[in-house]
């Protein structure tokens, strides 16, 4: 399985938080497994979301697409800059990744 399966595995059959926002405030909250950030993600956001997971240490794996790209791996119709995978279903990304 690879990376990209892997995350779409997790967010069919996992919970996952879609949106930096989201995964800022929950990794703040110290809960998730992985953090994964596109490659185009903005400075300042990277910075938040890096320090925020280091924290609570957490692991976090840049995507090598863009947010489009990784917007469309979830299968949504909107960009998406950062996920966090706080249960990964059937999905082998945790081990793939950690």
């Amino acid at each position: 399985m690879d990376i990209d399966r892997g995350i779409r595995v997790a967010v069919d059959t996992g919970n996952v938080i879609l949106g930096s926002k989201r995964t800022i405030q929950s990794l703040k909250l110290g809960k998730g497994k992985l953090v994964v950030i596109a490659s185009n993600i903005p400075e300042d956001l990277r910075e938040d979301i890096e320090y925020y997971a280091e924290l609570s240490d957490i692991p976090v794996y840049t995507h090598e697409g863009t947010s489009v790209e990784l917007g469309s791996l979830c299968g949504k119709p909107f960009i998406v800059g950062a996920l966090l995978i706080q249960d990964p279903g059937d999905s082998t990304i945790l081990e793939m990744v950690g």
